[in-house]
């Protein structure tokens, strides 16, 4: 019986998905085989578990999982890219209109007018010019990032009748077959800095976007700029856009990532990380980690790890022999040669690699026991070795 370990509190709908005769799952399980986890921190996991087979995630940040140590520990990492994405576009496109016609400051006026009793209507009149602000419609919007949430962004825009403009230098065939007609895309960050009245960031941290949004950035802008962030917090040097709003170097922030400088910052409108916090977001996130858990599990295949590549094949045979193994010379054909010498006939076989690792599996007709394994595992590069 596979046991499935459970850091955080996952949606029933998720879980009910596990066949009770093969599942037991709870925050309890001592030795899992698979974990499922939102927000809880794994650095102090022990990875090295020798049952521990995958780990899925429950939204599409991995931060708080040590990946490296899981990929030399030959365990599958899954995240959920795109379960969330529709509870982060509402919450992007209700923030447009939010920064722009300077709602917070607006209702926090309009709460001081307390007892002011028969006066209020005259009151609002006379103060309600201090919160002017422009319509979305007709103006450029800049989107970083075309991945799930961006595209969903990006389109959604367009129906406001926004000029959009994207940029992603990763940007996959799927996200680019979704992407609206009326969407434009541009060839470089510049050219969003220097044109957009709005600018949207939907792009992973990584060393290459850490600080994407720093005091050069920000002298490219128009000074009436509007900065949204529901991506991750790294992606903008806080004291280049503190020293911007003060300045009147750019018109306004809103962020899904309060910080002790951000929070009550003139220009600044901090959100207590709002994005996924829908019920119908954490239901989905639910449902594709453990819908992956129990592929992975039972058959092998691997869809939307971060470790791994994705690889899916049925099973034809008596048994698949699914190896992680490291990306070296010569490697597959040492896999082969041991599968032969056991006399196990090759009907169907994938093999697909992820920068340092590669993953094959082989769909084979014989005895697949575990002398196959054992000599399997004695290749050097091999990491684990699996019969299913």
């Amino acid at each position: 019986m596979y046991q499935i370990l459970t850091l955080n509190k996952i949606a029933n709908c998720g879980t009910d998905l596990f066949d009770k005769s093969k599942y037991a799952f709870g925050s309890e399980v001592a030795a899992p085989h698979g974990v499922l986890v939102r927000s809880a921190a794994m650095q102090d996991f022990n990875i090295k578990e020798p049952k521990l087979l995958a780990v899925a995630r429950a939204g599409a940040g991995v931060n708080n999982i040590p990946v490296p140590a899981c990929t030399e520990a030959g365990v599958c990492v899954f995240n959920t890219p795109g379960a969330n994405a529709n509870a982060v576009k509402e919450l992007v496109i209700a923030s447009l209109f939010i920064v722009s016609r300077n709602i917070p400051a607006a209702i926090d006026w309009a709460k001081g007018l307390k007892g002011k009793g028969s006066e209020v209507p005259a009151l609002v009149e006379k103060g309600k010019s201090a919160f002017t602000g422009p319509e979305v419609g007709g103006k450029k919007l800049g989107v970083i990032g075309l991945g799930a949430i961006g595209v969903l962004v990006a389109n959604a825009a367009t129906a406001l009748g926004m000029d959009v403009i994207g940029y992603d230098p990763y940007l996959s065939v799927s996200g680019a077959l979704q992407l609206s007609r009326s969407v434009t895309y541009v060839r470089s960050y510049k050219e969003i800095f220097e044109s957009c009245d709005y600018i949207t960031l939907h792009a992973p941290a990584t060393a290459e976007t850490k600080g994407l949004i720093n005091a050069e950035a920000i002298s490219q802008m128009k000074k009436s700029v509007k900065l949204l962030n529901f991506a991750r917090g790294e992606l903008i040097d806080e004291r280049a856009v503190l020293s911007a709003l003060l300045s009147g170097g750019m018109g306004a922030y809103i962020t899904d990532f309060p910080s002790d400088d951000l929070i009550d910052a003139p220009g600044v409108v901090a959100l207590p990380h709002l994005g996924a916090s829908t019920p119908e977001s954490e239901d989905n996130c639910a449902v594709m980690a453990v819908n992956q858990l129990i592929d992975y599990l039972e058959n092998g295949n691997i869809v939307n790890s971060v470790n791994l590549p994705s690889l899916s094949i049925p099973k034809t045979g008596d048994a698949k022999i699914c190896v992680i193994h490291k990306n070296a010379e010569g490697t597959l054909g040492k896999l082969t040669q041991v599968l032969a010498s056991e006399h196990l006939n090759i009907e169907n076989m994938e093999n697909r690699s992820k920068k340092e690792y590669a993953y094959s599996v082989f769909d084979v007709s014989g005895n697949a026991n575990g002398s196959v394994a054992e000599s399997l595992s004695k290749i050097d590069a091999v990491v684990r070795v699996r019969i299913i």
